[in-house]
């Protein structure tokens, strides 16, 4: 077909110019930060695991009329297997919790899980 292949697209987290330019000064201000600098940062995330399959679209590449072949087909199951949220942390020091998030993570859940996993370390500092 002239050349041309299905492929998936590839996928890359959106940013905007500004967020572009923003990561960009901040990698510039901080590059010759000294390490005592990152040994007071704290960097987190979240992220979905799926429970079976992926939740993106998957190409399979077959001969004519061998669609139904077992090698050619992707098992899937009814209304998606299921998922969780997932929070962790990592510093200077080591890796942190690994935390179940319920729900939409919003700012009093995000404070509650930091207070949750950092109070006993914060507290034995005192």
């Amino acid at each position: 077909m002239n050349g041309l292949w299905g492929r998936v697209g590839r996928r890359k987290p959106f940013l905007t110019k500004k967020n572009t330019q923003a990561r960009l000064k901040f990698a510039k201000t901080n590059i010759k930060s000294p390490k005592s600098t990152w040994e007071n940062v704290l960097w987190s995330d979240e992220t979905k695991v799926e429970f079976f399959g992926y939740n993106c679209k998957r190409y399979v590449w077959c001969k004519n009329n061998t669609a139904h072949h077992p090698k050619n087909t992707i098992p899937t199951v009814k209304h998606g297997g299921g998922s969780i949220m997932l929070w962790g942390c990592f510093s200077s020091a080591g890796t942190g919790a690994l935390v179940r998030v319920e729900g939409i993570m919003n700012s009093s859940k995000y404070q509650a899980i930091l207070h949750k996993t950092f109070r006993r370390p914060l507290e034995s500092r005192k």
